[in-house]
């Protein structure tokens, strides 16, 4: 079993009792889903939960980070946050916060789209 198997059956075996989860791989980490919803990302061995404006003020405030990708040279921070280090030792700490990134990504998901800006042509 490779370093990345048992990050990613730990973080089942942390999840089970919130119900379901699936990882896919992306992008050289994993997508953790519930649902058919992705509920929050793998990478560098650190478990990410999904966030939005709603949720976010509680993942900072138990000391959690975002996580930042690079792009074009930039850091660009995502709506993923690391979990809490105590939820990551019981299921029981986790639920609460696989919960709070669930309930943001059905959010996301469900959110209707910008408008698309119109393209006026000149005659």
């Amino acid at each position: 079993m490779s370093r990345n198997d048992a990050i990613i059956d730990y973080i089942r075996e942390l999840l089970e009792p919130f119900g379901a989860i699936s990882a896919r791989r992306m992008f050289g980490g994993y997508g953790i889903y519930h649902d058919s919803v992705m509920i929050g990302l793998v990478a560098d061995s650190t478990l990410f939960l999904k966030t939005d404006e709603l949720t976010r003020p509680q993942f900072a405030a138990a000391g959690c980070r975002p996580f930042i990708t690079e792009s074009r040279g930039k850091p660009i921070e995502m709506s993923y946050w690391s979990a809490p280090e105590d939820a990551m030792d019981s299921a029981n700490a986790m639920t609460p916060w696989a919960r709070l990134a669930y309930a943001a990504a059905v959010r996301k998901a469900n959110a209707k789209p910008a408008p698309k800006a119109s393209k006026t042509r000149s005659r």
